[in-house]
């Protein structure tokens, strides 16, 4: 079993790089935005399949934490779009 979990765990973290190499390339912002979600989201999964098929404990922890980061990250790039601040004029 911990065999196919490795294996997974390789299929996404090839996917994470081929998401690697839509930022350096990504024709605009919201592309590399979204890619770098999948490398959050692929990170954190990846973290994942490698604790299950090692067994190791605290892996779930530090998983936990790049997920926190890569929402934290869209937050952030949303609050620094251009439309945002005329968002927030308009609201208040």
């Amino acid at each position: 079993m911990s065999a196919f979990l490795l294996a997974a765990a390789g299929c996404v973290l090839a996917t994470v790089a081929l998401g690697l190499v839509r930022i350096l390339r990504g024709p605009g912002d919201a592309e590399r935005m979204m890619a770098a979600q999948l490398l959050g989201s692929g990170g954190v999964a990846t973290l994942l399949l490698l604790g299950a098929a090692s067994g190791a404990s605290g892996v779930e922890d530090v998983a936990l934490t790049l997920a926190l980061l890569a929402a934290f990250a869209s937050v952030a790039f949303f609050k620094r779009a251009p439309g945002a601040a005329a968002d927030d004029a308009d609201r208040g």
